[in-house]
């Protein structure tokens, strides 16, 4: 006759494994979503570096004038939520990613979506898969602070699309006024409200910095910072460029709308020519579950094991890791950078 109390420390095991695979994988999604490739990285830094030079040039007899417009952050209308997101990890950072989605979330607001999940996954665990309540809320926690995480990146990634999608009309735009004699500031300001969003609106927020009195290059860096797209720093580095060695600014930015194009319909044709391993991935890692939906209809008490069993819940975290790593791993190599 087997022990009462082997059981239960196998289920406590099993309960152990599962939470940690649900605060690894909430980790996982962090640290993947919330990290770029090296390449993009560096070119980061040494745009960085190029803004810290034109902010050092700017005069300091203009810095009163000039100074950088501070926008005050947004706040949640949720009680307590602001204290509570003042414990998220890397704050900066996160203010500028959910700035990057283009819709006006708070930290507050992100703080509760990220309890709301996290409670939910624990309840699950609790009812349905009948955790301990311990247990549950280490699994809860980690899937609170992972999944939110990659909903933004997917709106991140959404506007971004947007953005490149008519980014180079509005350079196109700014040549055609520039060969024309207007200067370039009117030409931030037509592009404002004759390209549509959200190009107009990064470019309606550069000519408001201008009317406040910042110069043209300082609101572009700010705009470029706020951003975060290798196009548009493109873009403002050719205007820092010009400025410093000066030329023929619009046969420089008609060269540049030629090479954002190229760069989009490489983009597209590199999505094309990946499309069929996308689609093959998503096939093998939705079959498993498919299949278990099917078993679960059919033939209940035999799939039941895997969830009733601690042996089979054992197996079942362990599949669900390596499912996870595969995913990740075929996600990376589908992935090209252009």
């Amino acid at each position: 006759m087997t022990p009462v109390g082997g059981d239960g420390d196998v289920f406590l095991m099993t309960a152990g494994i599962f939470a940690f695979a649900l605060m690894l994988i909430g980790a996982v999604l962090m640290l993947v979503m919330g990290k770029g490739p090296a390449r993009a990285r560096a070119l980061g830094r040494r745009v960085e570096n190029l803004r810290k030079r034109s902010d050092l040039s700017v005069s300091c007899a203009a810095a009163p004038a000039n100074s950088s417009i501070k926008r005050t952050e947004a706040k949640s209308d949720i009680p307590g939520m602001e204290k509570l997101a003042q414990l998220l990890p890397r704050r900066a950072v996160l203010v500028r990613r959910l700035e990057r989605t283009g819709y006006k979330i708070s930290l507050g607001t992100y703080a509760m979506i990220c309890v709301t999940v996290g409670a939910l996954v624990a309840f699950l665990e609790v009812e349905v898969m009948g955790l301990p309540l311990y247990i549950a809320l280490f699994g809860g926690a980690g899937m609170g602070l992972g999944l939110p995480h990659p909903a933004v990146s997917y709106l991140i990634a959404r506007r971004t699309r947007k953005f490149l999608s008519v980014f180079p009309e509005a350079v196109e735009l700014i040549v055609r006024g520039i060969k024309s004699g207007l200067p370039i500031s009117e030409e931030i300001v037509a592009v404002g409200h004759e390209i549509a969003d959200p190009v107009g609106l990064e470019f309606r927020r550069v000519s408001d910095a201008l009317r406040f009195g910042q110069t043209l290059e300082q609101a572009m860096w700010e705009s470029a910072k706020r951003l975060d797209i290798q196009d548009f720093n493109f873009f403002v580095v050719s205007l820092s460029v010009q400025r410093e060695t000066g030329g023929n600014l619009a046969e420089t930015l008609e060269n540049l709308a030629e090479v954002l194009r190229g760069r989009r319909q490489m983009k597209l044709k590199v999505r094309a020519m990946s499309s069929e391993a996308r689609t093959s991935a998503l096939i093998i890692g939705s079959l498993p579950f498919v299949i278990m939906a099917i078993l679960s209809v059919m033939a209940p008490a035999y799939s039941g094991l895997l969830f009733t069993d601690p042996r089979g819940q054992m197996i079942g975290v362990i599949a669900l890791i390596i499912m996870m790593v595969g995913a990740l791993v075929m996600a990376k190599m589908v992935r090209f950078e252009v």
